[in-house]
């Protein structure tokens, strides 16, 4: 019998969630705990870390997982890397769906950089008003650089006193090309730093960013361990030996 674990996150793993439901393949779907209010989902839902690889194994053995599906964000470095280690331990089939990362496009004004540090490097130091788009996680370097105006989006409320001063959003995607265009015309953007987190969800601020010819600080996603990796639900679906049945 087939036990499946969701590693959620990313947009696509409620459509994946929702496809498995639909087929009445037995799963879990298991939040990482950092959203407050996560979307609901039509799958037994857990919240919170498994406490590192060693823990992951733990949880695979005592719910009798039996197959693990990665979907977290493309950017949720560790658990990936515990998923490979935990799957490798016990000898546990693991598939990624990672959708393909953006590619620039005519127009595009990219600073392509490794990672976050490389970022902070990448602003410059006269004052600029700048959208960091790259979740509460990973703004505490650009402290080093109070001199710029930052604007913050986040899903939920900060919870603690953010490491410099900032315009904080709270608003969950997906996100329009109009809705972009008017956030960063009326806070005067002069630049965005982004993750290269691919998908539809998240484009529409690269798009808007080409409409009006702004700078993109974009940061390349983590290295991750090999890995059998897919982009869709369909395959997915197949993997687990079920059919896909999307939009029915």
């Amino acid at each position: 019998m087939t036990r499946a674990l969701i590693l959620g996150g990313a947009a696509d793993a409620s459509l994946l969630a929702a496809e498995i439901a639909r087929a009445g393949v037995d799963a879990v779907y298991s939040y990482g705990g950092r959203t407050r209010a996560p979307a609901g989902q039509p799958l037994p839902t857990r919240i919170g870390g498994f406490g590192g690889a060693s823990g992951l194994v733990d949880y695979i053995g005592r719910e009798h997982i039996t197959h693990v599906i990665d979907a977290t964000h493309p950017f949720a470095a560790e658990m990936s890397r515990n998923a490979v280690a935990a799957c490798a331990e016990t000898g546990t089939p693991l598939i990624a769906l990672e959708r393909a990362p953006w590619t620039k496009a005519p127009g595009d004004n990219w600073i392509e950089i490794p990672d976050v540090d490389a970022a902070v490097t990448a602003l410059p130091e006269v004052p600029a008003n700048v959208f960091l788009a790259i979740g509460r996680q990973h703004i505490a370097p650009f402290a080093t650089k109070p001199q710029h105006a930052y604007t913050l989006r986040f899903v939920d409320p900060p919870d603690a006193p953010l490491p410099f001063a900032a315009d904080v959003i709270v608003s969950r995607g997906p996100f329009t090309l109009e809705g972009e265009l008017e956030m960063l015309r009326a806070r005067g953007i002069t630049r965005i730093v982004a993750r290269n987190s691919g998908g539809d969800g998240a484009r529409a601020k690269i798009d808007a960013a080409r409409r009006l010819g702004l700078p993109v600080i974009m940061i390349s996603r983590p290295q991750l361990p090999e890995r059998l990796r897919v982009e869709s639900v369909a395959e997915i679906m197949q993997w687990l030996g079920h059919r896909a049945c999307l939009g029915a």
